[in-house]
């Protein structure tokens, strides 16, 4: 096994990556033009981007997989256009735990009956027709009381857009005597904790924040991004562009294109730093699977990722700084600092990764019990 797969292991990486005429991080508060320091104009990469980038490799790669029980630990917890409480209630319904106590009633009206025990009928995420548990001869609508206040009210507007105005009244009046179950207790939340590490990939690697109404504790990841920072000045491009279809209608006669804005970096070469903490890798339970799929996703992301927006960005290198004790054997900022990006000095405004040099790199001077490995270099 690679000593960088080791999650028993301390791991300290420099990120290096860099995007020629693109916008990598768009700023929504300064018109989506890319992150900058204002003080040195040095372009941010923000540590949530790269994230993005790795769950979606890891989402893009786990649909190919033939191992079904690997396959299953790679769940992305912050999925896109994702609820995160939607995620948070399969651990309470694996775990056979209530969020709510399930509540019936009998329909007796015969019009109701019919319209709720129709073949063709399929009610919202929530309720369910069901055999009177007492009377046989008895059918009942039950309501699991388990949907959010906008969840509920989109289930009885479904009702009442399929069975009419009665049906969505009597399953409203039904929802409204749900009681709530009591909160979980911390064995619970235990459970329900372990529970969301086994099955969601980024929780067991990037950890979680999971105490909102439906409380599934909180996750400290054991991997962690810094943000990345280009290595010299970048200077932000607001391009006008046209386009030779109009939007509305109405505009036809006044004009034949319609304008708009890209934003871009002509170039810039980004560094950034993570970290590998074993003791909270193992409190989450990463296996060397996982620490292996995520070098490889930090490797390939960026071709998996691609847009017009984004330019052209690949990865420049990997640096990792592996440490034979769990607690390290030198501090992190001493090792990362080794690495160190010049530009050559014929060069004046940088354009390409071939305008830098990589030095500080000797690896007979690194600390005793630190190994380095380098990767997409």
């Amino acid at each position: 096994m690679s000593i960088i797969n080791d999650v028993t292991k301390r791991h300290d990486f420099v990120l290096l990556f860099d995007v020629t005429d693109g916008n990598p991080n768009g700023d929504p508060d300064a018109g989506n033009l890319p992150r900058v320091d204002p003080e040195t104009m040095q372009g941010l990469v923000t540590d949530v981007c790269l994230k993005r980038k790795v769950r979606n490799y890891i989402e893009g790669i786990s649909g190919d997989l033939t191992d079904e029980a690997l396959k299953k630990r790679l769940k992305i917890y912050v999925e896109h256009h994702g609820i995160l409480n939607r995620q948070h209630k399969r651990a309470y319904t694996a775990l056979n735990i209530n969020l709510a106590e399930p509540i019936a009633a009998v329909i007796e009206d015969k019009m109701l009956l019919s319209k709720f025990t129709a073949d063709e009928v399929a009610l919202p995420e929530g309720f369910t027709v069901q055999d009177n548990e007492e009377d046989d001869t008895k059918v009942d609508l039950k309501y699991s009381g388990e949907l959010s206040k906008d969840e509920l009210k989109d289930a009885i507007k479904s009702i009442e857009d399929s069975l009419g105005k009665e049906a969505a009244k009597f399953a409203k009046t039904l929802a409204g005597k749900v009681k709530k179950a009591a909160k979980p207790g911390r064995d619970d939340i235990k459970k329900l904790r372990s529970w969301m590490c086994e099955n969601f990939f980024d929780i067991r690697m990037f950890g979680a924040v999971m105490t909102t109404n439906v409380n599934c504790g909180q996750v400290r990841g054991p991997i962690q991004f810094t943000f990345a920072r280009s290595i010299d000045q970048v200077v932000p491009l607001d391009l006008s562009i046209t386009r030779v279809a109009i939007t509305r209608e109405e505009d036809e006669k006044k004009k034949e294109t319609e304008m708009g804005r890209k934003t871009l970096l002509p170039y810039g070469l980004y560094k950034g730093y993570g970290f590998v903490t074993p003791s909270f890798a193992n409190d989450t339970g990463v296996t060397d699977k996982d620490l292996e799929l995520f070098w490889e996703a930090i490797q390939n992301m960026w071709d998996i990722d691609r847009s017009a927006s984004r330019g052209m960005m690949a990865c420049r290198g990997i640096y990792i700084f592996s440490h034979d004790k769990a607690t390290g054997n030198a501090p992190a900022h001493t090792l990362l600092e080794r690495v160190t990006i010049k530009k050559k000095t014929s060069i004046v405004s940088p354009r390409s990764f071939a305008d830098y040099d990589v030095a500080g790199l000797d690896e007979t001077k690194l600390p005793e019990g630190v190994t380095l490995t380098r990767l997409a270099v």
